[in-house]
């Protein structure tokens, strides 16, 4: 009866830390704002969506398209001015041109022309800031 009491004992207070442990607080997906890779952050699933939570082809063909247009309009309504700084995303290669091809004026050491949306833009490749613009 000594050693029984003991292991009973014992087997009690593991059963209860074993039932503690699981009556933890649950965190469910949607508290936190997210429920998952195929829903949405309200824990709906998209209706565009199939049984496996992809999109259409059509749809994404859509949703690329808008976005290509929005950065369009986005481009033809930037008015540069001098002094201002060329935005990093038009520094790249892409954009620069070549003044000889172009015929316009030969730039000075450190500076580059680029031409974005039928303008040619004259940088300060030092500081990027805008120096001259040739509208074409």
């Amino acid at each position: 009866m000594k050693k029984i009491l003991p292991i009973l004992a014992l087997s009690f207070s593991a059963l209860m830390t074993s039932s503690m442990l699981s009556a933890a607080p649950h965190f469910n997906n949607d508290e936190r704002g997210f429920d998952g890779p195929r829903g949405n952050a309200y824990g709906h699933m998209k209706k565009d969506r199939d049984f496996r939570g992809n999109q259409d082809d059509g749809d994404i063909e859509d949703r690329r398209r808008m976005r290509e247009e929005r950065g369009v309009k986005r481009l033809q309504q930037h008015k540069w001015q001098t002094g201002y700084v060329m935005p990093q995303h038009y520094r790249g290669n892409g954009y620069k041109v070549d003044y000889k091809d172009h015929n316009l004026p030969k730039p000075s050491r450190n500076q580059q022309w680029y031409k974005i949306n039928n303008d040619y833009i004259l940088v300060n490749s030092d500081s990027n800031s805008i120096l001259k613009i040739l509208g074409m």
